[in-house]
């Protein structure tokens, strides 16, 4: 009887050192995204991509603004409302930005619950996410009205720079456009939680994998994103 035959054990080529070492690193996928699911990593690419976006729309709205001969109209002003028989300058902002910015956290204990498995507070959690999103977008919808009803249009106002209403309509909506895309997505993965689509690994859209809440997770991700995004929106074109 022959001896059983092994083949050689092949050893790891070495790491290169200095830049060829790191580009070895990005080429291979083994250290950048160790570990991390396709979803995800797609998620965050994305979020990349989209960051070039809203980063190109916030310098070409400075550069409007620096540029232009024309007084630029004075948020303060714009944006106030009539309330008790005196102006509250942003009053409806700041409660825009209050709205938002509790939606993180109550998406962040969604994930939270999420990874624990306990689908009941997650859809409840996801829920009150979507909730507070859709609050936000009804707020800017009361935003534009009030606006276009006072002569604001992309080619001009009534309160001085043309540029004004373009970079108003084209940042605010862009974002607002985002946040209803995520207040979709949060009642899409909300109503599978609560079924128990990840507990019972059912197929479709984003439940393939039974005990995988990672979705809820990359959901976070993408709403994050939406909030921090609107934090610049708020400094740059609000209180500048």
């Amino acid at each position: 009887m022959s001896a059983p035959t092994h083949s050689p054990v092949t050893e790891p080529l070495p790491r290169p050192s200095g830049l060829a070492g790191f580009a070895a690193d990005w080429a291979s996928d083994q250290r950048t995204f160790k570990n991390v699911s396709w979803g995800k990593a797609m998620m965050w690419i994305f979020l990349l991509s989209d960051t070039f976006v809203f980063g190109c729309f916030l310098v070409a709205y400075m550069s409007a603004r620096m540029s232009t001969a024309v007084p630029w109209p004075n948020p303060s002003e714009v944006f106030a409302l009539h309330i008790g028989g005196s102006d509250v300058p942003l009053i409806l902002i700041a409660i825009m930005t209050f709205v938002l910015i509790s939606s993180s956290g109550t998406m962040a204990m969604a994930v939270n619950y999420g990874y624990r498995r306990d689908r009941r507070k997650t859809a409840a959690l996801m829920l009150l996410t979507a909730l507070f999103g859709a609050t936000f977008v009804g707020m800017q919808a009361f935003e534009w009205t009030k606006l276009i009803s006072e002569g604001v249009r992309p080619w001009g106002n009534p309160w001085g720079a043309p540029q004004f209403g373009s970079t108003f309509f084209m940042i605010t909506g862009f974002h607002g456009t985002h946040v209803t895309i995520g207040v979709i997505f949060l009642l899409i993965i909300a109503r599978k939680v609560w079924r128990g689509d990840f507990e019972t690994g059912k197929r479709g859209f984003f439940t393939s994998r039974k005990g995988q809440y990672e979705i809820v997770e990359i959901t976070g991700l993408y709403w994050h994103f939406v909030d921090l995004v609107w934090v610049f929106i708020f400094a740059f074109f609000y209180l500048w």
